[in-house]
Protein backbone atom coordinates (compact mmCIF):
# COMPACT_ATOMS: atom_id res chain seq x y z
CA UNK A 1 0.00 0.00 0.00
CA UNK A 2 2.70 2.93 0.62
CA UNK A 3 4.05 2.36 -2.64
CA UNK A 4 1.03 3.42 -4.96
CA UNK A 5 -1.06 6.55 -5.31
CA UNK A 6 -3.55 7.03 -3.23
CA UNK A 7 -7.21 8.19 -4.91
CA UNK A 8 -10.52 8.80 -3.87
CA UNK A 9 -13.08 7.13 -6.12
CA UNK A 10 -15.78 9.24 -5.22
CA UNK A 11 -17.74 6.90 -2.64
CA UNK A 12 -15.14 7.78 0.08
CA UNK A 13 -12.81 5.18 -0.26
CA UNK A 14 -9.03 5.40 -1.11
CA UNK A 15 -8.39 2.78 -4.15
CA UNK A 16 -4.59 2.12 -4.42
CA UNK A 17 -3.22 1.74 -7.53
CA UNK A 18 0.23 -0.39 -9.04
CA UNK A 19 -0.75 0.33 -13.11
CA UNK A 20 3.02 -1.22 -13.96
CA UNK A 21 5.05 -2.94 -10.91
CA UNK A 22 7.94 -3.27 -12.44
CA UNK A 23 8.15 0.23 -13.43
CA UNK A 24 7.52 1.90 -10.07
CA UNK A 25 11.16 2.99 -8.93
CA UNK A 26 9.73 2.45 -4.98
CA UNK A 27 8.58 -1.02 -5.03
CA UNK A 28 10.18 -2.77 -2.20
CA UNK A 29 12.25 -5.73 -3.70
CA UNK A 30 10.32 -8.37 -2.11
CA UNK A 31 7.26 -7.23 -3.59
CA UNK A 32 8.55 -7.25 -6.89
CA UNK A 33 9.58 -10.67 -6.46
CA UNK A 34 6.22 -12.00 -5.07
CA UNK A 35 4.93 -10.23 -8.53
CA UNK A 36 7.21 -12.13 -10.69
CA UNK A 37 6.73 -15.49 -9.20
CA UNK A 38 2.96 -15.01 -9.14
CA UNK A 39 2.99 -13.68 -12.73
CA UNK A 40 0.82 -10.23 -12.47
CA UNK A 41 2.51 -6.92 -13.44
CA UNK A 42 -0.51 -4.44 -11.99
CA UNK A 43 -3.27 -4.07 -9.37
CA UNK A 44 -5.75 -2.24 -8.30
CA UNK A 45 -7.45 -2.27 -4.93
CA UNK A 46 -10.11 -1.14 -2.98
CA UNK A 47 -10.67 -0.67 1.21
CA UNK A 48 -14.05 -2.85 1.91
CA UNK A 49 -15.12 -0.49 4.67
CA UNK A 50 -19.26 -0.38 6.62
CA UNK A 51 -19.83 2.16 8.45
CA UNK A 52 -21.28 -0.62 11.10
CA UNK A 53 -18.06 -2.64 11.43
CA UNK A 54 -15.54 -0.30 10.11
CA UNK A 55 -12.41 -1.52 7.65
CA UNK A 56 -13.71 -5.25 6.77
CA UNK A 57 -10.53 -5.76 4.76
CA UNK A 58 -9.98 -5.26 1.07
CA UNK A 59 -10.63 -6.48 -2.44
CA UNK A 60 -7.67 -6.66 -4.87
CA UNK A 61 -7.89 -7.08 -8.52
CA UNK A 62 -4.50 -8.40 -10.39
CA UNK A 63 -3.34 -8.24 -13.65
CA UNK A 64 -0.59 -10.08 -15.81
CA UNK A 65 0.10 -7.12 -17.56
CA UNK A 66 0.60 -3.35 -17.21
CA UNK A 67 -3.16 -1.95 -16.79
CA UNK A 68 -5.48 0.02 -14.77
CA UNK A 69 -9.17 -0.10 -15.03
CA UNK A 70 -11.31 3.04 -16.65
CA UNK A 71 -13.59 5.20 -15.22
CA UNK A 72 -16.49 2.71 -16.10
CA UNK A 73 -15.16 0.00 -14.39
CA UNK A 74 -13.68 1.74 -11.69
CA UNK A 75 -17.99 2.73 -11.44
CA UNK A 76 -18.94 -0.62 -11.17
CA UNK A 77 -15.73 -2.15 -8.98
CA UNK A 78 -16.95 0.70 -6.29
CA UNK A 79 -20.45 -0.47 -6.73
CA UNK A 80 -19.70 -3.87 -6.17
CA UNK A 81 -17.14 -2.55 -3.22
CA UNK A 82 -20.00 -1.17 -1.31
CA UNK A 83 -22.57 -4.37 -1.66
CA UNK A 84 -19.62 -6.45 -0.81
CA UNK A 85 -18.81 -4.38 2.21
CA UNK A 86 -22.29 -4.22 3.78
CA UNK A 87 -22.74 -8.29 3.18
CA UNK A 88 -19.39 -8.83 5.18
CA UNK A 89 -20.59 -6.49 7.76
CA UNK A 90 -23.98 -8.48 8.16
CA UNK A 91 -22.23 -11.76 8.17
CA UNK A 92 -19.92 -10.23 10.65
CA UNK A 93 -22.46 -8.82 13.15
CA UNK A 94 -24.03 -11.93 12.92
CA UNK A 95 -21.40 -14.53 13.64
CA UNK A 96 -21.16 -11.87 16.55
CA UNK A 97 -24.48 -12.60 17.70
CA UNK A 98 -24.43 -16.34 17.68
CA UNK A 99 -21.13 -16.23 19.91
CA UNK A 100 -22.24 -13.98 22.12
CA UNK A 101 -25.98 -16.49 22.00
CA UNK A 102 -23.23 -19.26 22.89
CA UNK A 103 -21.42 -17.47 25.18
CA UNK A 104 -24.60 -16.59 27.40
CA UNK A 105 -25.59 -20.65 27.09
CA UNK A 106 -22.74 -21.65 28.63
CA UNK A 107 -22.56 -19.24 31.32
CA UNK A 108 -25.87 -20.02 32.02
CA UNK A 109 -25.00 -23.73 32.65
CA UNK A 110 -22.62 -25.10 36.07
CA UNK A 111 -19.06 -24.20 35.83
CA UNK A 112 -18.29 -27.06 37.36
CA UNK A 113 -20.18 -30.05 38.91
CA UNK A 114 -20.19 -30.99 42.30
CA UNK A 115 -18.25 -33.93 44.23
CA UNK A 116 -20.78 -35.94 45.95
CA UNK A 117 -18.82 -39.06 47.75
CA UNK A 118 -20.70 -42.45 46.26
CA UNK A 119 -20.39 -40.94 42.77
CA UNK A 120 -18.45 -39.44 39.72
CA UNK A 121 -20.05 -37.03 37.77
CA UNK A 122 -19.03 -35.31 33.51
CA UNK A 123 -20.99 -33.14 31.24
CA UNK A 124 -20.41 -32.66 27.22
CA UNK A 125 -22.36 -29.83 25.68
CA UNK A 126 -22.54 -28.75 22.07
CA UNK A 127 -23.97 -25.43 21.55
CA UNK A 128 -26.22 -24.82 18.07
CA UNK A 129 -24.27 -21.29 16.61
CA UNK A 130 -27.83 -19.22 17.60
CA UNK A 131 -27.77 -20.70 20.79
CA UNK A 132 -30.41 -23.55 22.24
CA UNK A 133 -32.55 -23.95 25.30
CA UNK A 134 -30.79 -27.41 26.00
CA UNK A 135 -29.16 -27.40 29.82
CA UNK A 136 -28.26 -29.89 32.25
CA UNK A 137 -27.70 -29.87 36.27
CA UNK A 138 -25.79 -31.45 39.18
CA UNK A 139 -26.84 -30.42 42.62
CA UNK A 140 -26.21 -31.82 46.05
CA UNK A 141 -29.14 -32.30 47.90
CA UNK A 142 -29.90 -33.33 52.16
CA UNK A 143 -28.82 -36.54 53.20
CA UNK A 144 -25.88 -36.79 50.76
CA UNK A 145 -28.72 -37.41 47.70
CA UNK A 146 -27.79 -35.81 44.28
CA UNK A 147 -30.10 -34.17 41.75
CA UNK A 148 -29.67 -34.47 38.49
CA UNK A 149 -31.89 -32.87 35.30
CA UNK A 150 -31.17 -32.45 31.76
CA UNK A 151 -34.08 -30.51 29.61
CA UNK A 152 -34.85 -28.89 26.34
CA UNK A 153 -36.35 -25.75 25.91
CA UNK A 154 -38.52 -25.21 22.32
CA UNK A 155 -36.80 -22.78 19.81
CA UNK A 156 -33.60 -20.91 19.65
CA UNK A 157 -31.66 -17.65 20.04
CA UNK A 158 -31.44 -16.34 23.09
CA UNK A 159 -35.54 -15.92 24.20
CA UNK A 160 -34.84 -19.76 23.99
CA UNK A 161 -31.70 -19.20 26.27
CA UNK A 162 -32.86 -16.98 28.44
CA UNK A 163 -35.59 -19.42 29.08
CA UNK A 164 -33.70 -22.20 29.49
CA UNK A 165 -31.93 -20.36 32.29
CA UNK A 166 -35.37 -19.49 34.22
CA UNK A 167 -36.50 -23.23 34.15
CA UNK A 168 -32.82 -24.36 35.06
CA UNK A 169 -32.72 -22.06 38.46
CA UNK A 170 -36.19 -22.75 38.76
CA UNK A 171 -35.88 -26.84 38.41
CA UNK A 172 -32.55 -26.23 41.56
CA UNK A 173 -35.50 -24.14 43.90
CA UNK A 174 -37.90 -27.52 43.69
CA UNK A 175 -34.85 -29.99 43.83
CA UNK A 176 -34.17 -28.16 46.93
CA UNK A 177 -37.33 -28.55 48.39
CA UNK A 178 -38.51 -31.88 47.34
CA UNK A 179 -36.19 -33.37 45.41
CA UNK A 180 -36.94 -36.76 46.87
CA UNK A 181 -40.24 -36.79 44.54
CA UNK A 182 -39.39 -36.10 41.22
CA UNK A 183 -42.90 -36.14 40.29
CA UNK A 184 -43.49 -33.09 42.52
CA UNK A 185 -39.93 -31.16 41.07
CA UNK A 186 -41.29 -31.73 37.19
CA UNK A 187 -45.08 -30.99 38.26
CA UNK A 188 -43.76 -27.21 40.26
CA UNK A 189 -41.68 -26.80 36.77
CA UNK A 190 -44.72 -27.22 34.20
CA UNK A 191 -47.13 -24.80 36.69
CA UNK A 192 -44.74 -22.34 36.11
CA UNK A 193 -43.82 -22.64 32.49
CA UNK A 194 -47.38 -22.74 32.16
CA UNK A 195 -47.91 -19.54 33.76
CA UNK A 196 -44.68 -17.44 32.45
CA UNK A 197 -43.74 -18.90 29.07
CA UNK A 198 -47.43 -19.92 27.98
CA UNK A 199 -46.35 -20.14 24.23
CA UNK A 200 -43.53 -22.50 25.02
CA UNK A 201 -42.86 -26.27 25.99
CA UNK A 202 -40.09 -28.14 27.47
CA UNK A 203 -39.13 -31.86 27.74
CA UNK A 204 -37.06 -32.80 31.10
CA UNK A 205 -35.87 -35.07 33.10
CA UNK A 206 -34.73 -35.33 36.90
CA UNK A 207 -33.43 -38.02 38.80
CA UNK A 208 -33.38 -38.03 42.76
CA UNK A 209 -29.50 -40.42 43.79
CA UNK A 210 -28.85 -41.75 46.77
CA UNK A 211 -25.16 -42.54 45.98
CA UNK A 212 -24.92 -44.70 48.89
CA UNK A 213 -27.86 -47.04 47.85
CA UNK A 214 -26.61 -46.63 43.99
CA UNK A 215 -30.81 -45.88 43.91
CA UNK A 216 -31.96 -43.63 41.13
CA UNK A 217 -35.91 -42.40 41.15
CA UNK A 218 -36.19 -40.39 38.18
CA UNK A 219 -39.58 -38.52 36.43
CA UNK A 220 -39.61 -37.26 32.94
CA UNK A 221 -42.04 -35.01 31.07
CA UNK A 222 -41.77 -36.53 27.14
CA UNK A 223 -38.13 -36.80 27.33
CA UNK A 224 -36.11 -39.25 26.25
CA UNK A 225 -35.31 -42.40 28.69
CA UNK A 226 -31.98 -42.46 30.76
CA UNK A 227 -29.10 -45.53 29.59
CA UNK A 228 -27.79 -47.51 32.26
CA UNK A 229 -24.21 -48.89 31.16
CA UNK A 230 -22.43 -51.66 33.30
CA UNK A 231 -20.41 -54.50 32.60
CA UNK A 232 -23.38 -57.15 32.27
CA UNK A 233 -25.55 -55.02 30.96
CA UNK A 234 -26.35 -52.09 28.33
CA UNK A 235 -30.07 -50.93 28.52
CA UNK A 236 -32.29 -48.02 28.28
CA UNK A 237 -34.47 -47.39 31.81
CA UNK A 238 -37.93 -47.79 31.51
CA UNK A 239 -39.74 -44.92 31.55
CA UNK A 240 -43.58 -43.99 31.55
CA UNK A 241 -44.44 -42.14 28.85
CA UNK A 242 -45.59 -39.03 29.07
CA UNK A 243 -46.01 -35.67 27.44
CA UNK A 244 -43.90 -32.08 27.19
CA UNK A 245 -44.43 -29.65 30.30
CA UNK A 246 -46.53 -26.72 28.84
CA UNK A 247 -48.59 -29.08 26.53
CA UNK A 248 -51.09 -30.59 28.66
CA UNK A 249 -53.73 -28.64 31.23
CA UNK A 250 -51.93 -30.21 34.43
CA UNK A 251 -48.62 -32.58 33.58
CA UNK A 252 -48.23 -36.06 35.84
CA UNK A 253 -46.66 -39.44 35.50
CA UNK A 254 -45.58 -41.32 37.41
CA UNK A 255 -41.80 -42.37 38.64
CA UNK A 256 -39.35 -45.01 37.88
CA UNK A 257 -36.32 -46.63 40.66
CA UNK A 258 -33.40 -47.76 38.91
CA UNK A 259 -30.46 -49.94 40.81
CA UNK A 260 -27.61 -48.96 39.60
CA UNK A 261 -24.50 -51.68 40.30
CA UNK A 262 -21.37 -51.12 41.40
CA UNK A 263 -19.23 -49.62 38.31
CA UNK A 264 -22.33 -48.56 36.56
CA UNK A 265 -23.11 -45.38 34.70
CA UNK A 266 -26.06 -43.92 34.14
CA UNK A 267 -26.46 -41.66 30.93
CA UNK A 268 -28.74 -38.57 30.54
CA UNK A 269 -28.64 -36.70 27.13
CA UNK A 270 -31.09 -34.41 25.32
CA UNK A 271 -32.88 -35.18 22.00
CA UNK A 272 -30.04 -33.37 20.39
CA UNK A 273 -27.77 -36.54 20.03
CA UNK A 274 -29.92 -38.11 17.98
CA UNK A 275 -31.62 -35.75 15.95
CA UNK A 276 -27.76 -34.89 14.87
CA UNK A 277 -27.57 -38.23 13.68
CA UNK A 278 -29.75 -37.50 10.46
CA UNK A 279 -31.57 -41.05 11.26
CA UNK A 280 -35.02 -41.72 12.07
CA UNK A 281 -35.80 -41.78 15.90
CA UNK A 282 -35.66 -45.82 16.13
CA UNK A 283 -32.14 -46.11 14.11
CA UNK A 284 -31.02 -43.23 16.43
CA UNK A 285 -31.47 -44.95 19.43
CA UNK A 286 -30.13 -48.16 18.37
CA UNK A 287 -27.26 -46.29 17.26
CA UNK A 288 -26.91 -44.96 20.76
CA UNK A 289 -27.15 -48.51 22.39
CA UNK A 290 -24.79 -50.05 19.88
CA UNK A 291 -22.19 -47.03 20.85
CA UNK A 292 -22.66 -47.33 24.97
CA UNK A 293 -22.31 -50.94 24.80
CA UNK A 294 -18.78 -50.61 22.62
CA UNK A 295 -17.32 -48.54 25.18
CA UNK A 296 -14.09 -50.61 26.13
CA UNK A 297 -13.55 -51.66 29.43
CA UNK A 298 -10.38 -49.73 30.37
CA UNK A 299 -12.45 -46.24 29.50
CA UNK A 300 -15.68 -47.25 31.35
CA UNK A 301 -13.93 -46.01 35.12
CA UNK A 302 -13.78 -42.54 34.14
CA UNK A 303 -17.73 -41.13 33.44
CA UNK A 304 -15.93 -38.27 31.11
CA UNK A 305 -14.28 -40.94 29.07
CA UNK A 306 -17.23 -42.79 28.88
CA UNK A 307 -19.32 -39.87 27.25
CA UNK A 308 -16.82 -38.92 25.04
CA UNK A 309 -16.92 -42.37 23.31
CA UNK A 310 -20.61 -42.14 22.78
CA UNK A 311 -20.61 -38.37 21.62
CA UNK A 312 -17.89 -39.29 19.17
CA UNK A 313 -19.31 -42.55 18.22
CA UNK A 314 -22.93 -41.78 17.77
CA UNK A 315 -21.72 -38.63 16.01
CA UNK A 316 -18.50 -39.71 13.94
CA UNK A 317 -16.56 -37.37 11.33
CA UNK A 318 -17.21 -34.50 13.36
CA UNK A 319 -20.66 -34.24 13.52
CA UNK A 320 -20.49 -33.54 17.50
CA UNK A 321 -19.13 -29.84 16.36
CA UNK A 322 -20.31 -29.53 12.93
CA UNK A 323 -22.87 -26.02 12.81
CA UNK A 324 -26.21 -27.26 13.89
CA UNK A 325 -29.64 -26.36 14.65
CA UNK A 326 -29.51 -28.68 17.43
CA UNK A 327 -27.45 -28.47 21.10
CA UNK A 328 -26.38 -31.48 22.56
CA UNK A 329 -26.00 -32.46 26.11
CA UNK A 330 -24.79 -35.54 27.87
CA UNK A 331 -24.60 -36.05 31.88
CA UNK A 332 -22.81 -39.13 32.86
CA UNK A 333 -22.99 -40.53 36.74
CA UNK A 334 -20.94 -43.46 37.49
CA UNK A 335 -21.66 -44.95 40.90
CA UNK A 336 -18.98 -46.53 43.14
Amino acid sequence: QPYGPLLDTGAGSAEIVHADLFAEDGLDPRHREVAARLGYAASYALPLTAESAGRLGAAVWLYDEPAEPDEHHRHLIGLYVRHAAEHLALLVEVERTRACAATLAEELLPSRLPRVAGVQLAARHRTGPRGGGDWYDALPLPDAALGLSVGSVTGSGPSAVAAMGRLRASMRAYAVMEGEDPVAVLSDLELLLRLTEPARSATALFAYCEPALRKITLAGAGHSPPLLIGEHRTEFAETSVSAPLGMLACWEAPSVEIQAEAGETVLLYTDGLLHRTGDPMDRAFARLHAAAASIPRTLRRDPGAVADHVLRTVLPDGLDTADSEEDVVLLAARFD
